[in-house]
C-alpha cells in the first residue's frame, strides 16, 4: 500500500515537472522565435538579453494566470452561493475578519496562492463544489482563449502579440496542471479535489466541515471553541479518504488547542503510521506537533529520531509557520538546550505573529510557547 501510494505520488510530481517545463519551454520558444530584435543583436550578450526578455514574459504571464486562476474560485464560488473568506497571491493575503476585509501575510508550502470561501448550507447531505473547484481551471481556460483571440488580432505588434501568445499558452497549461487530478509536490489540485468531493458522500461532508472550520478560523475563533460536532473523529475505514483523513487532523489540532497532549500524541500516532490519505503536508505538520508532544514528555530521544531530513526540510521550507517556529523553539530549548538560539526563533515567532492573519490560532500557539518556556525554566531552577 506504501509503495503504491509513493508511485502515485512520483507520478503526479512528474507529470507536475513535465508540464512546468514544457511551460517554459514554450514560452521560451515563443520568444525567441517569434520577437523580432533588431538585426544587430546577433552577439553573445544580446542573445542574453533575448533569453532575459523571454523569462520576464514568462514570469508575467505566470503571476497574471494565478491571479486569474483564484479569481475563478473566488467568481464561480460566489455564483455556487459561497462567500468570500480569504484570498491569498503568493504570501499577500486579503482576508474578510468580523464583517471587514483585512490584508495579511501568509504562506503555505506548495501553494501559490488560494481562495477559501464560506460555504452554503447542505442540502440531504449535499452542497455544489463543482463549480467552486473546477472555477479557476475554467477561468485560466477562459482567460487562454480570449489572449490567443488578441494575439491572432494583434499579429502586426510583434511583441505586443508575441507577449499575448505566451499568456495563453501559460494559461492551457496551467489548467492542465490543476484541471487533471493528481497529487502536486504536498497537495492535492483542483481536480484530484473536484473528483474526490463529488463522487463520495463523506468526503463532500469533509470538505464542508474544512471550509466552515476556516470561516471560523477568519473570525479569530480557536478550534476548542468550535462547535464539537464538527471534530467527529472519522472512522477507520474512511481515512482512506485525504478529505476525510483531513478532518482527523483537524481533531489533532483541536485536542493541541486544549493542551491534551497525550492524547493528541496517541492519535497523530496512529494517523502518520497508517496508510491513510493522508496528504503529505498535513502528515509532515502532525509530526511537527508529534515532536512537540515528545519534547514535553522528557523523550527526547524520540524527538530527535523523528526530526529526520525529510522532517528537517520541511520545516526550513516553512520556518515562519507559527507551527513550526514553536517546535523549532521547543526543540533548541528542551533537546539542545541551546537558550541563544531559541530566543532568536521567538523573536521571529512574534514578528510573524504580528501580521498573522488568525488570531485564534496566534493565541494557541503563544500558550504552546509559554508551556515550553516554563518547563525550561523550572528545569534550569534545579539543576
Amino acid at each position: 500500500m506504501k509503495e503504491q501510494k509513493k508511485k502515485k505520488f512520483s507520478a503526479g510530481r512528474l507529470i507536475q515537472w513535465i508540464l512546468s517545463f514544457s511551460i517554459g519551454a514554450a514560452a521560451g520558444f515563443i520568444s525567441m522565435e517569434y520577437i523580432v530584435f533588431p538585426d544587430d543583436m546577433n552577439s553573445f550578450p544580446d542573445s542574453l538579453y533575448k533569453i532575459a526578455f523571454a523569462l520576464v514574459i514568462i514570469i508575467i504571464g505566470t503571476y497574471f494566470q494565478l491571479i486569474v486562476h483564484e479569481a475563478g474560485h473566488l467568481v464561480f464560488g460566489l455564483l455556487s452561493g459561497y462567500k468570500f473568506r480569504s484570498f491569498r497571491i503568493f504570501s499577500l493575503t486579503w482576508i474578510k475578519n468580523n464583517g471587514r476585509i483585512r490584508f495579511k501575510k501568509y504562506s503555505l508550502a506548495g501553494t501559490g496562492g488560494q481562495c477559501l470561501m464560506s460555504p452554503p448550507d447542505m442540502k440531504d447531505g449535499r452542497f455544489p463544489v463543482i463549480a467552486y473547484n473546477l472555477g479557476g481551471v475554467l477561468m485560466n481556460i477562459i482567460a487562454s482563449a480570449l489572449f490567443l483571440v488578441l494575439y491572432l488580432l494583434l499579429k502586426g505588434f510583434n511583441i505586443l502579440s508575441s507577449l499575448m501568445l505566451i499568456i495563453s499558452v501559460i494559461g492551457f497549461f496551467t489548467a492542465l496542471i490543476n484541471g487533471v487530478p493528481m497529487t502536486m509536490g504536498t497537495i492535492n489540485n483542483d481536480g484530484h479535489n473536484a473528483f474526490s468531493i463529488s463522487r463520495n458522500t463523506n468526503s463532500m461532508k469533509a470538505f464542508w466541515l474544512q471550509l466552515k472550520i476556516h470561516d471560523a478560523q477568519a473570525d479569530g475563533m480557536r478550534l476548542k471553541d468550535m462547535p464539537e460536532e464538527w471534530f467527529e473523529y472519522p472512522q477507520p475505514e474512511q481515512l482512506s479518504n485525504s478529505m476525510v483523513a483531513a478532518v482527523a487532523v483537524f481533531c489533532c489540532n483541536r485536542m493541541m488547542d486544549a493542551h491534551d497532549f497525550e492524547n493528541a500524541n496517541t492519535a497523530m500516532t496512529k494517523l502518520t503510521d497508517s496508510d491513510c490519505a493522508l496528504i503529505e503536508i498535513h502528515r509532515q505538520l502532525l509530526v511537527c506537533d508529534k515532536i512537540y508532544c515528545e519534547l514535553l514528555n522528557g523523550n527526547n530521544d524520540e524527538a530527535v529520531r523523528l526530526m529526520d531530513k525529510k522532517q528537517t526540510k520541511l520545516m526550513k521550507a516553512m520556518k515562519d509557520f507559527p507551527s513550526v517556529m514553536r517546535t523549532e523553539y521547543a526543540y533548541l530549548l528542551l533537546c539542545k538546550k541551546d537558550i541563544i538560539s531559541a530566543q532568536k526563533v521567538k523573536t521571529r515567532f512574534e514578528k510573524r505573529l504580528a501580521s498573522y492573519p488568525y488570531s485564534g490560532e496566534a493565541q494557541t500557539e503563544q500558550e504552546l510557547m509559554k508551556i515550553v518556556q516554563n518547563i525550561s525554566e523550572n528545569q534550569r531552577s534545579t539543576t
